[in-house]
């Protein structure tokens, strides 16, 4: 079952989510601490991520081009609108909430959406139905959840749909890519997206260091721009050397 390993991860999120809104009143000292430690550590994840592709000037036209599209799309505001409209049912059925619904089910979005593991765990649930990676990540995710949940509050539980629904886009598709691609043109694609996922993962943790305020969601579409310009550089390549 080409989903299972996004179900397990999705339903992993829920249940640290869950956890963690259980958890007695963390001090302030404590949640400042560990977010702090969080975020550097998300940081030098992004970094090790970043450091994947030897191809710096397509990681840099992607980020570019990605945000450019990002912005025209306002994705980062609409995503922001959805967590409000979350917190605005929430409000109806409690009085009492922990944290803002919006800035943890954005934050939690970009972090578990947009790793190496969410792109090469659910490649390799749907090409060869193999959930290994996708079980390490959602032992990964449900810990950060615990945490994020005590400190962000109940929007981190909602991030469970857009895991889901990411992921599982991707595994469901794994197919028709193998059968576009060659396997070293995968392999290929994987880095660079791998690297600019990175550069976006530095942005998450200078987001929650509250270093600089940095809209991370409307670079998102430097993903898809980066995957694009794999194939499309080979062909530049291949065209450049038949005139030449």
């Amino acid at each position: 079952m080409a989903l299972w390993g996004t179900i397990v991860n999705a339903a992993a999120i829920i249940i640290g989510g869950l956890l963690g809104l259980l958890l007695p009143r963390i001090s302030e000292g404590i949640k400042s601490t560990v977010m702090q430690g969080l975020g550097l550590a998300i940081t030098v994840l992004g970094i090790t991520m970043a450091l994947k592709s030897s191809q710096i000037v397509l990681v840099i036209l992607s980020v570019v081009i990605g945000g450019i599209l990002g912005e025209l799309l306002r994705i980062e505001y609409r995503l922001g609108q959805l967590g409000d409209w979350l917190q605005a049912q929430m409000r109806k059925t409690s009085s009492q909430h922990q944290g803002s619904v919006s800035e943890g089910f954005v934050t939690c979005t970009l972090i578990y959406c947009i790793g190496a593991m969410a792109i090469l765990g659910p490649l390799d649930s749907g090409l060869r139905h193999n959930h290994d990676i996708l079980y390490t990540k959602s032992l990964l995710d449900g810990f950060l959840s615990i945490i994020f949940a005590s400190t962000l509050g109940v929007g981190v539980i909602f991030s469970a749909v857009s895991v889901f629904i990411m992921q599982g886009t991707i595994a469901l598709a794994a197919t028709l890519i193998a059968m576009a691609f060659s396997q070293a043109s995968l392999d290929a694609m994987i880095i660079q997206i791998t690297a600019v996922g990175g550069i976006l993962v530095i942005g998450v943790g200078i987001n929650i260091l509250q270093i600089r305020k940095i809209n991370v969601a409307n670079m998102l579409p430097a993903l898809v721009i980066a995957a694009a310009a794999v194939p499309l550089q080979h062909h530049i390549s291949a065209w450049w050397e038949r005139l030449f």
